[in-house]
């Protein structure tokens, strides 16, 4: 599977993805950052950093989905990508110049947050009308070791960088990477035609809510994004308990907390590139029930740790396996939800599936947290851990695949015809 030509359309849609994800490894966590070092911002202003501004981009996000679904998906990409390196790049100059405040950091938080959804709903939806079918599960599993690369080399080359040249410089890198990206998206050649409407207007009441419609409305997606909502929220909540724990209570080095999280990232390479074999082995359902509840059990692991090299131990072996089932599973859930979504809904499908695990995430870590200042960040862990072994019951029971499924004719809103020649080149979703 890795060596499956796809195309030279999908190398620069590819690259584009790559130089981003490693933009964002680099600057992983940068804001909080310069709020503590630059800023010193108090506890709750950080907080309220990490999940006012992405909460707040998502309601931004439901009314730009159906902009995102009526227009062409490339143009939409790159605008996005120019977007959040205007915001990024205010931080550097505002520096330089003895400005940069708080409320600046909040609403560049938001932009990025709401950008960020936008171009993964215009991504996914140039990814299906630019992709042949067979190659959907192929292009995802890049996109997705891509991913899981950035994580585990961006943030330790990006600390290493704050410590050398101060703390806007992976910023700096942050938003050069979203530059690129667009430059790589706009060297994509092939005519990609405008969505077409179809009498009804693209502005009607209710066409932010149709992605959601979609969802609920479909028993395979409903289940999985129930799931999914549970699984991300609780496994994203534990990462402020397991900093407390681990730096605070159990006096970890800053060094080895970072290893603990970046070296099982390279565990990602291995899931996402045994994908394509194990659904062809055991078939998509299996993958949704087995590996879908593997990546469920572990998390209670964290729950006992201990000072030392044991603990270290730990928290790495659990994250690997964690790491593992989740780039396994992560590509062929998104190559379903794309097989399962009509042309003209998928961006709205997108954005209604992010705009949900990002609300699922905000109000999983404020629960967390709250839990965690009553008792402790070991029971909180414990309680997530308990919490999402229940996730493996909202998994579908049956496999909603038909051997053959047509393609919805849209009937409330635009279809993308022919859309950019499929001269074999596949794209991820971004």
């Amino acid at each position: 599977m890795g060596r499956r030509p796809l195309g030279r359309r999908f190398g620069w849609l590819w690259a584009a993805y790559a130089v981003s994800a490693y933009g964002s490894g680099l600057g992983f966590g940068a804001l909080p950052l310069i709020a503590v070092l630059a800023l010193h911002a108090s506890p709750a202003e950080v907080s309220a950093l990490s999940a006012v501004g992405p909460a707040v981009g998502a309601l931004i996000a439901v009314p730009l989905a159906p902009w995102v679904e009526f227009r062409r998906k490339r143009p939409v990409m790159i605008t996005m990508d120019l977007t959040r390196f205007a915001a990024m790049a205010t931080i550097p100059v505002a520096y330089a110049f003895g400005r940069l405040g708080f409320v600046q950091l909040l609403v560049i938080s938001t932009l990025v947050a709401a950008a960020k959804i936008a171009f993964n709903a215009a991504g996914g939806a140039y990814l299906k009308a630019l992709v042949r079918p067979d190659d959907l599960l192929v292009a995802n599993a890049r996109f997705e070791s891509t991913n899981w690369s950035s994580i585990a080399v961006g943030p330790p080359l990006g600390g290493a960088a704050i410590g050398l040249f101060g703390p806007v410089t992976t910023v700096v890198a942050d938003a050069l990477s979203y530059l690129l990206s667009a430059l790589s998206i706009t060297a994509i050649r092939g005519r990609e035609e405008a969505p077409q409407t179809t009498g009804k207007s693209p502005a009607r009441a209710g066409a932010s809510l149709d992605g959601w419609r979609h969802i609920m409305g479909h028993p395979g997606l409903r289940a999985l994004y129930l799931n999914q909502m549970l699984v991300a929220g609780l496994i994203m909540a534990t990462e402020p308990l397991l900093a407390v724990l681990l730096l605070r209570q159990l006096g970890f080095p800053p060094w080895q907390y970072g290893l603990a999280f970046a070296a099982p990232c390279l565990g990602g390479l291995i899931g996402a590139r045994l994908a394509r074999r194990v659904v062809a082995r055991y078939g998509r359902h299996w993958v949704f029930r087995t590996i879908g509840t593997l990546r469920a059990i572990w998390l209670l692991g964290l729950a006992f740790v201990r000072p030392g090299i044991v603990g270290l131990v730990t928290v790495t072996a659990v994250e690997l396996a964690i790491v593992i089932n989740m780039s396994l599973y992560t590509p062929v859930l998104a190559t379903y939800r794309l097989e399962h979504t009509p042309k003209h809904l998928v961006a709205r499908t997108l954005s209604a599936w992010s705009i949900g695990q990002q609300a699922s995430i905000a109000i999983l870590t404020a629960l967390a947290g709250l839990l965690a200042d009553v008792t402790s960040p070991r029971t909180a862990l414990t309680v997530a851990g308990l919490l999402i072994l229940t996730s493996p019951l909202l998994l579908p029971r049956h496999d909603h695949t038909p051997q053959h499924e047509p393609e919805p004719a849209p009937d409330d809103g635009p279809a993308v015809t022919g859309t950019v020649d499929r001269e074999g080149g596949s794209s991820g979703e971004a």
